[in-house]
């Protein structure tokens, strides 16, 4: 249906959502993402279509597809969302030691290493206030949807800061009587690095119990599933588990901390990025899997 022509005044918000749309493909997926309502979303891009007097959208089986006026118009939607984030991320910083530091990684370096060394920094800076987002997927420091991030991976955009933090070293890890079987990674993991290990140097064993999760593989480890490919920060000292020789080369990663370039001067955040630093350089032989552990020669067969 064609948009009739009618020249208003443009709302943020409609280009805000009709960017998020944009972005996301599907009027469901962008409305999870704006926390609205579908007839909100639909609404919006119909107020910014009647506004601008073109279509900028075609509904398709696939989802939504931008048209060609619509790509120009993302375009420069994208080069207002960029500089008005720029703006909020000067928001409050001349706050000092004060206020919230959002930082993201994955819920295993969160929950087992990194939580429980967050005191020291709670109790110098009894003013600052922390935001873990627990979260497998890359959240956007440029919109705001953390002011830090740990990645197992290096920094690929021009306006983000990283630092590497640490080494990780990944091991076998099984119960004593556990069975000659696998624990790995579902089809949804299968890119990761050590899911490929594992398919590259399992030696062809029956998996017995599969997960996307690394907690609930140790958990069926613990009850003798069979063998698990583990980060040794998070396996290593579990009671009821050994660790086991590895058949092949080992397997390391990178853990590296991100910040926005325009972040990293506020103080708040900088205190963080110290403290962070800190934990993981004392504890490098524990990330790395050699606390504690002596090599086992590899085994052969």
């Amino acid at each position: 249906m064609a948009v009739q022509k009618f020249t208003g005044p443009l709302d943020w918000d409609d280009l805000r959502v009709f960017l998020e749309l944009a972005r996301a493909g599907s009027l469901s997926a962008a409305a999870r993402g704006l926390r609205l309502s579908h007839a909100t979303v639909g609404r919006r891009l119909a107020a910014l279509e009647s506004a601008l007097g073109r279509s900028l959208m075609e509904r398709r089986p696939e989802g939504y597809v931008l048209t060609e006026e619509g790509e120009s118009v993302r375009a420069l939607a994208e080069a207002m969302d960029e500089r008005a984030q720029a703006i909020r991320r000067r928001e409050g910083d001349d706050a000092g030691l004060t206020g919230t530091v959002r930082l993201t990684m994955t819920q295993a370096l969160a929950d087992i290493f990194l939580i429980p060394r967050l005191g020291p920094l709670r109790a110098a800076n009894p003013g600052l206030d922390l935001e873990i987002i627990v979260d497998n997927r890359t959240l956007s420091l440029a919109r705001r949807e953390a002011d830090l991030a740990i990645r197992l991976a290096r920094p690929q955009r021009g306006d983000l800061v990283g630092r590497r933090l640490a080494t990780l070293g990944y091991g076998l890890y099984a119960a004593p009587d556990a069975p000659d079987a696998l624990i790995a990674y579902d089809e949804s993991m299968a890119e990761l690095p050590e899911a490929l290990w594992l398919d590259r140097h399992g030696g062809g064993r029956r998996v017995a119990f599969r997960s996307n999760s690394v907690q609930g593989q140790l958990a069926a480890a613990v009850a003798g599933f069979g063998i698990a490919f583990l980060p040794c920060l998070l396996a290593d000292g579990v009671p009821g588990l050994e660790r086991r020789p590895l058949p092949g080369p080992s397997l390391t990663r990178e853990a590296w901390l991100l910040v926005h370039r325009d972040r990293r001067e506020v103080p708040r955040v900088r205190a963080v990025i110290g403290h962070l630093v800190a934990v993981f350089t004392a504890e490098r032989e524990r990330l790395e899997g050699r606390a504690g552990h002596r090599e086992q020669p590899p085994e052969h067969g």
